[in-house]
């Protein structure tokens, strides 16, 4: 018998922990996976990327039933572990109502100044770098990020300089990274096999690193690994979740706990809900509203490779932002996205995306001339997107939107690297996180449990307590009412702390 069961070990989950550690109520975490092993192959492309070393060998589905493998990392931090730490607050419009060439991203029941301060918090959690005010779209704060921003390397820095001369106002990228893990650790280090790599050298601000390893130093905090939740069944009045039913070694067991925190991703846990379904929930658990699996989203992204005339002899690309099309801006009616620099590609990662060299280059030749782009516009919720399970299968179902604009931005930014005269060619990548940026790739997911203050039409309240139970709470981006156009796991990580104040406050006194 627990007091508090977490399940995931992720951004949501790990961040649970730490915030409810000191309650002194006794604490579980459940992993559906274990360690990710500290190895050479870590940051090996070609077994990242290439061989999928570390994502998840089980079979999803598409929306014509047709299976295929997702990018999904089950291990002690989740996806946080294999991704780029660029850990962006949600701007201060993307909690209101917008306008975009697809349709309408609705507003949140809650504002950005609900946040404000977790956001702060969250970023001093995972060491974020950073430089406040560069980035115009950025919402005001009086404190500087808990850390000075990272320098661009040579030919980065060239880029950044081309583009400011042409009208454009690249920013510092808010990026968690901790130069001082440990006190005795004094070998250099480089910022290399980072994004989309597993971090041997424990720099990358994760969810394990920054959250989970600070709560598992209090006595009253385990962790369980290797075990899978099945499914959350209630008691007879069917409103509070009384058993948590795992596998753990191919054996079933029971778990029991007051509270019971829901966090092992917008796609999980909306699988976990819709399998546990009983007579008073029938569709699901905490489904009345059938919203349970609907509106999901993951962001409309690309990887551009643009080809640099001189090689490109950066370890760490990864340094600065644009945003001077997330707002309606420069002719444009409505939102285009973000844009944000990647990881370094290397001749293997190029490869796998393209069966064809580029005229003039071999792919170890692309790979010393590459500078490497991410964009990413805005993912509007639709109640037919959506995560369902089929005989214990998860199915998802998606069709993509608002690509007009996300369209207009990828001209754009090939427009001005073109303008600069430094470019010769651009090759947009199919792969990250070691998946084609399709349904395969959810490392962004979120909105599958939507807030929202009507239970009619909403899975969770303003503080993610199911609005169907007394004793769940669902925190991770399931929770996510429109999925704004930047990476979302710092407002995952704000919200826990905020849910975890709450917590403490108003339900754990008893």
């Amino acid at each position: 018998m627990y007091d508090i069961i977490i399940i995931g070990s992720g951004a949501g989950g790990a961040t649970m922990a730490y915030r409810l550690a000191d309650s002194g109520k006794k604490i579980l975490i459940i992993e559906r996976g274990d360690y990710v092993p500290v190895e050479k192959e870590n940051w090996d492309s070609v077994e990242v990327f290439q061989k999928n070393r570390y994502t998840t060998t089980e079979l999803w589905l598409d929306k014509h039933d047709k299976p295929f493998r997702p990018g999904m990392h089950y291990n002690v931090g989740g996806n946080t572990k294999f991704y780029g730490a660029a850990l962006f607050r949600l701007r201060e419009e993307d909690f209101k109502e917008i306008q975009h060439y697809g349709g309408i991203s609705p507003a949140w029941p809650i504002q950005y100044q609900d946040l404000k301060g977790y956001y702060l918090e969250a970023e001093k959690l995972f060491h974020v770098h950073g430089k406040r005010g560069s980035d115009p779209t950025e919402p005001f704060d009086e404190e500087p990020y808990p850390h000075p921003p990272l320098q661009h390397e040579p030919r980065i820095q060239e880029v950044v300089d081309e583009l400011i001369n042409y009208g454009w106002y690249p920013f510092e990228l808010p990026i968690g990274v901790n130069f001082k893990p440990h006190e005795t650790a004094n070998a250099p280090y480089t910022l290399d096999r980072f994004d989309g790599f597993p971090d041997a050298a424990e720099r990358k601000g994760d969810a394990h690193l920054c959250a989970l390893a600070k709560a598992l130093e209090y006595s009253n905090v385990e962790l369980m690994t290797n075990t899978k939740v099945l499914r959350l069944n209630t008691n007879e009045q069917g409103n509070r979740i009384s058993e948590i039913v795992v596998e753990q070694n191919g054996e079933n067991k029971t778990l029991t706990s007051d509270l019971v925190i829901l966090s092992a991703g917008a796609i999980n846990s909306a699988a976990i809900l819709l399998e546990s379904k009983s007579k008073k929930f029938p569709e699901g658990l905490a489904n009345s509203s059938d919203q349970v699996g609907r509106n999901y989203m993951f962001h409309q992204n690309s990887a551009l490779v643009a080809l640099y005339t001189e090689p490109n002899h950066t370890k760490f690309g990864k340094t600065f932002g644009i945003n001077d099309f997330y707002h309606a801006n420069k002719g444009y009616e409505f939102p285009l996205g973000h844009i944000q620099m990647l990881g370094k590609s290397d001749e293997h990662q190029i490869k796998a995306d393209s069966p064809i060299a580029a005229p003039g280059f071999t792919f170890e030749l692309m790979a010393e001339h590459a500078v490497d782009f991410w964009l990413t516009s805005e993912d509007l919720p639709d109640p037919k997107n959506r995560v369902t399970v089929e005989k214990g299968q998860i199915k998802i179902s998606y069709t993509s939107n608002n690509q007009k604009g996300h369209e207009f931005l990828k001209s754009e930014l090939i427009k001005a690297l073109k303008a600069s005269g430094k470019f010769k060619s651009f090759l947009f990548k199919g792969i990250y996180f070691s998946k084609g940026m399709d349904i395969a790739s959810p490392a962004h997911q979120n909105g599958t449990t939507k807030m929202g203050i009507d239970p009619k039409t909403s899975v969770v309240d303003t503080n993610c307590k199911a609005h169907d139970l007394e004793n769940l709470y669902i925190v991770d981006g399931g929770f996510f009412v429109s999925s704004g156009a930047v990476n979302p796991a710092l407002t995952i990580i704000a919200m826990a702390l905020r849910v975890g104040d709450y917590l403490k406050k108003h339900v754990l006194t008893s």
